[in-house]
């Protein structure tokens, strides 16, 4: 009988699970939340029913019920992993989609710089009245002071660049079954990229322009701040490799969630270089520097 159940194929049917209706209903909880989050801070009101839904609740209980998604659900992943489900047929496709994801992610940058682009290169088009008087004619924007790109954000790249070194050796280390410098090195990474993180938020705290002041601000922030957040997501995600390293998991023919978590710090690794010299240095050029 039991002959009669296994399978005799390389794919894996999974179990029915509640979580993408679950993790659905906690993104719709912080995207209505989000709206009532903000209403709420600008002393509004947020009637959805009748009911004025302005609170910072609804987002935050959003938050929760997706976050748990993620742990439970990735979770499951791991145990199928363990359970031998994770064949070569299917870790191919877990290796598409991860490439597909961090191809939308590539994506999303590209509507950012898109945005920085546009607003600098055509700062002075005449036709564009409205523009120009925003800008000056110019950029960056006349009057307007900028960040050092050689002093903190070259220290951030040297930071990246180092912490992608870092996670390489780390992945140096797993397939040659190396486990205390997987963990060491993993550790590093994990070091780094919280360093990185103060960094930019001490930048941020004593940046000379406010998001809101000028078109340089929105578009350096959102640019910036959004490599910020992956960054944070990227540290997360290794911080999780780590402990698994450190519980024995990963082996040198299986270890995709390792390879995941290095692919997307490599995918934040390039986009900071862009940043760095297309906004930090390029766009930046020629206005006077606050130090």
């Amino acid at each position: 009988m039991a002959e009669a159940h296994k399978a005799n194929h390389d794919y894996h049917l999974v179990d029915p699970s509640p979580w993408p209706l679950i993790g659905s209903v906690g993104a719709l909880l912080m995207a209505v939340g989000g709206v009532a989050y903000m209403r709420w801070l600008n002393g509004g009101s947020f009637l959805v029913g009748g009911l004025d839904l302005a609170t910072p609740w609804l987002f935050f209980i959003g938050l929760v019920v997706v976050l748990y998604t993620m742990f439970a659900w990735w979770g499951d992943t791991i145990k199928e992993a363990h359970g031998g489900h994770h064949t070569r047929v299917v870790s191919l496709h877990l290796r598409y989609g991860m490439i597909l994801f961090i191809a939308s992610e590539v994506m999303f940058f590209v509507a950012w710089f898109w945005a920085f682009f546009d607003a600098s290169l055509f700062a002075g088009e005449a036709e564009q009245v409205a523009r120009t008087e925003f800008t000056g004619g110019q950029w960056p924007p006349a009057g307007m002071s900028v960040l050092d790109p050689f002093h903190l954000p070259l220290f951030n790249t040297i930071v990246l660049l180092l912490s992608g070194t870092t996670v390489t050796w780390a992945h140096h280390a797993l397939l040659h079954n190396q486990r205390g410098t997987l963990v060491g090195m993993l550790a590093v990474t994990v070091v780094l990229g919280l360093l990185f993180t103060g960094v930019q938020a001490y930048e941020y705290i004593h940046a000379p322009f406010a998001f809101r002041e000028s078109i340089y601000g929105s578009t350096f922030f959102m640019a910036t701040g959004f490599h910020g957040f992956h960054v944070i997501v990227g540290t997360i995600f290794l911080i999780v490799c780590l402990l698994r390293a450190m519980a024995g998991h990963f082996t040198p023919q299986q270890h995709f969630g390792f390879e995941a978590a290095a692919w997307y710090w490599h995918f934040v690794d390039v986009v900071w270089l862009f940043l760095f010299c297309c906004i930090y240095v390029w766009g930046s050029w020629g206005a006077p520097v606050a130090h």
